[in-house]
């Protein structure tokens, strides 16, 4: 039932959080220099007092797995910093990795910590037992999102430990071996608990995030998404900018009152949400003003016929038939502009133009082509 219960949570993470936590687990390399560092320095002590050669083959074994550990730590910061976004299949593949020189790095100080019990050295074996109990301090930290491969790594660190005491006819080595199986169990509970905070810490984080990012009224996005999206959306390839004006909104908001109005640009945001393509963004920018980016630019002109025709189609609200137009703006990058500003600003021109024509809509280039026959016309007249 705890499995179910935390592997159902971990299902739910979104992409963006879950990209979040495997980002976070690359994010130091701390914990495994410092493991590499504390095992060589007790291992090198163990084998000069001992001469034990299996504790020397397992010193090395650890300061291996570290090294290979944080090649791939960096080979992800690279990865990370490349295009294409990753995906959440790369993703995964990236985190199977970590977690499988977690649980490497967990057995070797497992073993490592019995063999140092077998030798019989008190002191070094309370060194050898302290790396492991650190180790497993830091799984708790940083692997409680991942509570699965955090119990492996608890288990990996104790087993053998706790196999050697438990062999060994003492009270005092059954003694060692209890506290070590309890060590294990409290880790767990705080694994668990650890995983229901930081589920619930991260969850209302994007919560916030997305509240910041949407307008309260209709559900799309609001105009601060723009400063944001538009230019990423420019950088990964051509897009269109439909900047749109409702037509008779203000009399019909004056005629039928307030809740009536806000009753339409609710209707009017899902129509253009219905529209829009997956990968599009629709904002409000207040009022009766929306913008819609559309990435698959070479149907632009297209999107903006079903906008008018959509938009303008009769909306049934509390039992009144209203009628609203559409005045549609389109700029399409590159040609109408290279940047978020430049295109915002002809397609909000081009609206401007359409509202004039009373509705439709207008194409930023047409009003280019315009300006390059005007001013050559008056020359020839004058």
């Amino acid at each position: 039932m705890l499995f179910n219960r935390m592997e159902s949570g971990r299902a739910s993470i979104s992409d963006a959080v879950h990209m979040e936590v495997i980002t976070g687990l690359h994010g130091t390399t701390m914990p495994t220099v410092l493991a590499a560092a504390c095992q060589a320095m007790v291992g090198t002590i163990t084998t000069y007092e001992t001469g034990d050669m299996v504790t020397a083959a397992l010193t090395v074994a650890g300061v291996v797995v570290a090294v290979v550990r944080l090649f791939e730590i960096f080979a992800f910061r690279r990865r990370l910093a490349r295009p294409p976004q990753l995906g959440r299949a790369e993703a995964a593949r990236w985190e199977r990795s970590y977690i499988a020189g977690t649980v490497a790095t967990a057995a070797v100080l497992g073993v490592f910590a019995a063999r140092s019990i077998v030798l019989g050295d008190a002191l070094c074996s309370v060194m050898a037992i302290g790396i492991g109990f650190g180790f497993g301090a830091g799984v708790v930290a940083r692997l409680a999102l991942r509570p699965v491969a955090a119990l492996l790594d608890l288990v990996a660190i104790a087993a053998p430990a706790a196999i050697v005491t438990f062999m060994q006819p003492d009270l005092r080595h059954v003694g060692l071996g209890l506290l070590i199986l309890m060590y294990v169990a409290a880790s767990f509970e705080m694994v668990r608990l650890s995983f229901n905070a930081s589920i619930n810490q991260i969850t209302l984080k994007r919560q916030f995030e997305q509240l910041a990012r949407s307008d309260s009224m209709t559900g799309v996005s609001n105009r601060s998404v723009l400063a944001t999206d538009l230019p990423a959306m420019l950088a990964a390839g051509m897009v269109a900018v439909h900047t749109l004006d409702l037509d008779r909104f203000k009399e019909a908001n004056d005629r039928f009152g307030h809740p009536v109005g806000d009753a339409l640009l609710k209707l009017v945001a899902g129509r253009l949400k219905a529209l829009a393509a997956a990968n599009d963004l629709v904002v409000r920018m207040g009022g009766d003003e929306f913008v819609l980016v559309q990435r698959a630019a070479d149907d632009a002109e297209a999107m903006a016929q079903r906008i008018v025709q959509s938009i303008g189609a009769p909306y049934d609200v509390e039992g009144q038939a209203i009628e609203l137009g559409v005045s549609v703006g389109v700029a399409i990058a590159p040609d109408d502009g290279r940047t978020a500003e430049a295109l915002l600003s002809r397609s909000d021109k081009a609206m401007y133009r359409a509202k004039q024509e009373r509705g439709g809509y207008v194409l930023a280039r047409d009003l280019r082509m315009a300006d390059n026959i005007v001013p050559a016309a008056s020359g020839l007249a004058a």
